[in-house]
């Protein structure tokens, strides 16, 4: 049971609304973690700001986003954001199979992006720590410093979003993941 109101365009505070109807546009729906986050303002406010940054200065591909955010849903154990990117990850071009490998950390995916992804696990799981060995084996798969850098700004929002999940209990409204084994 959620902690707090999920809000609708219709009944959201008047300073969410706007983000509000962008997101119900971009999803096709009100889904609950957006609607939940239009309770308070500054919250929906903050997380199209960090997405609207990545989305205008980012530079991995959906496929490689998707990845992350699994990676980073399955450390932090965020059932809606496992859900959520598990759905996205499809669209992206990933099977159901490769996203269950990403969210177990198992080296299914291409050496290179499970490079990435072993640095995304590391600053989420670390509270921001990477060790050298991790950060070095990603440079020799390809990943640049710059690369690596924004992987930063990918498991930030993907730990706001586990976050605020956690804090506000949200409510499934989305397949769910399928269990890891």
């Amino acid at each position: 049971m959620p902690r707090i109101p999920v809000h609708t365009v219709d009944n959201a505070p008047a300073a969410s609304e706007q983000n509000l109807r962008t997101l119900e546009k971009k999803f096709g729906k009100v889904l609950n973690i957006h609607g939940g986050m239009a309770h308070s303002p500054v919250v929906l406010a903050t997380y199209t700001a960090i997405q609207g940054a990545i989305a205008e200065h980012g530079t991995f591909d959906a496929r490689t986003r998707e990845a992350i955010a699994l990676a980073v849903g399955a450390v932090d154990d965020c059932s809606y954001c496992q859900a959520a990117h598990t759905v996205g990850a499809k669209a992206a071009g990933f099977t159901e199979e490769e996203t269950v490998a990403i969210r177990r950390g198992d080296a299914d995916v291409e050496s290179k992006l499970a490079a990435l992804l072993e640095v995304a696990r590391e600053v989420a799981g670390e509270v921001g720590e990477v060790s050298d060995a991790t950060w070095d084996k990603a440079l020799a798969a390809g990943w640049t410093d710059v690369e690596l850098t924004e992987v930063f700004a990918h498991v930030a929002v993907n730990l706001y979003t586990n976050y605020f999940n956690h804090l506000a209990r949200t409510d499934l409204d989305l397949p769910a993941a399928p269990a890891l084994a």
